[in-house]
């Protein structure tokens, strides 16, 4: 791992925890109660997408959620600047996490895989007898 790489994941490391301390600062219900799932910062940490949790959201609410957060990216890109010192924060862009919803489907085939495997072996055991 190089120089720059570690840290651009050191950045990325702290924006995961300073973001959702920025979004309890706001008096906006709709988005101080997000949970950001991920950071991924440019390779010159000029730019970094916000992954949000979805799961306990609806369409509108996702849309709302969204737009709100774009409206206050700038106050959270000075939370940042100021709680760290930094000179400059990245500039942020927010998506929803479809990680979640992959990795649930992906357990639920395997449980569905599972149960078949063991529905056909219990059949093969009981043709034997």
């Amino acid at each position: 791992m190089t120089h720059e790489e570690i840290k651009r994941h050191r950045v990325e490391s702290v924006l995961r925890e300073i973001i959702p301390e920025a979004l309890t600062t706001l008096d906006d219900e709709r988005i101080n109660g997000l949970s950001v799932t991920d950071v991924v910062c440019s390779k010159g940490r000029s730019d970094a997408k916000v992954y949000i949790d979805k799961s306990f959201l609806s369409e509108k609410e996702q849309n709302e959620a969204l737009r709100q957060l774009r409206a206050v990216a700038g106050y959270i890109q000075n939370h940042c600047k100021q709680s760290e010192g930094w000179f400059k924060a990245p500039r942020f862009t927010f998506e929803f996490d479809e990680q979640l919803e992959k990795v649930s489907r992906i357990e639920e085939l395997f449980k569905q895989i599972s149960t078949k495997k063991e529905e056909t072996e219990e059949k093969d055991d009981s043709d034997e007898s």
